[in-house]
């Protein structure tokens, strides 16, 4: 097996674009895995750990964002780790936030990041319902140029991803939060563990929308767009969100119904999926109703005693 090592990130695509068949890694936490473990043996490693724009945490303007997001993005290069995201960008990503503190260990946590989370595309990878719900674009480069990819169309397949064979995360650009945001996962124990599901709900006042993703309880990882338009609808017809009254009890279960419709789980050893989708359920009505009390107290972070659940 070959290690290239590029010096700089134009050296880093030409790389890529002579060699397809090396496998990109930077923190390794899934790669050195599945490699000491049997389950990939690649011809190369193109290690761009070296490379210091991966790890730069930019912000972008509100004039130069997306449209629908007046507060502009944090643009995370590919490289950036766990505890930067935890430790930085709390308040302006706290669904990611939130989700980046279940990863792993403290140690998984200082080499893992978001872009290898993406470049992974595991269906059970905690930052990917985060990244859903907050509405992120993944920066896909090659030689050819560079794309800008919707994180709902990044995922193609268990872990299948919609880069071409020559491209490189460069980063990935998230939308600061205009409104709360919550992340829940399930699993065998409180730390340390592979999701055996988990949602992120955001609500973005701005625009009166929801946006709802859910991890390994599918393919791949999914919007609840159905879901998103149902208590959508309910807040707009009530004016809740100028009211801020509580969301009705029977709005709120036809939402969690309908987040758990959104699933295709399979039955393996962490779970079956019949579990996966009552649990689903039970997430979808908790997250939404943390979020929902936040924005009624006026906050955006959060819930004030902290961290991110695991149900």
């Amino acid at each position: 097996m070959d290690f290239l090592r590029p010096g700089d990130w134009r050296e880093a695509l030409a790389l890529r674009a002579e060699r397809p068949g090396a496998l990109p890694i930077a923190g390794g936490t899934d790669v050195m895995v599945e490699i000491n473990h049997g389950g990939r043996r690649p011809e190369a490693l193109l290690d761009l750990s070296g490379i210091t724009e991966l790890h730069a945490v930019e912000r972008e303007p509100a004039d130069g964002g997306t449209p629908g997001a007046p507060a502009g993005r944090v643009r995370l290069g590919a490289a950036v780790p766990y505890t930067r995201v935890v430790a930085e960008l709390g308040a302006e990503l706290p669904g990611l936030a939130l989700a980046a503190r279940t990863v792993g260990s403290p140690q998984i946590r200082n080499r893992g990041s978001v872009g290898g989370n993406l470049g992974a595309a595991s269906p059970a990878g905690d930052c990917h319902p985060a990244l859903l719900a907050s509405g992120a674009e993944v920066e896909a480069v090659s030689v050819r140029g560079t794309r800008h990819i919707p994180v709902d169309d990044f995922y193609l397949g268990v872990k299948r991803n919609a880069l071409a064979p020559d491209e490189l995360i460069r980063s990935v650009r998230v939308p600061r939060a205009t409104g709360p945001q919550q992340f829940s996962k399930v699993g065998p124990r409180n730390a340390m563990v592979i999701a055996v599901c988990a949602v992120a709900v955001a609500l973005h006042p701005g625009r009166g929308g929801v946006r709802v993703g859910i991890g390994s309880a599918a393919p791949t990882p999914v919007r609840a767009r159905e879901a998103e338009e149902h208590i959508a609808g309910v807040l707009a017809d009530g004016d809740l969100w100028e009211r801020r009254d509580p969301i009705p009890p029977a709005a709120a279960r036809r939402f969690a119904e309908l987040v758990a419709a959104a699933c295709s789980p399979i039955d393996d050893v962490r779970g079956t999926a019949a579990y996966r989708r009552h649990a689903v359920a039970v997430m979808a009505r908790r997250t939404l109703g943390w979020c929902w009390e936040a924005h009624r107290a006026g906050a955006s972070g959060p819930r004030p005693e902290g961290g991110a659940p695991c149900a």
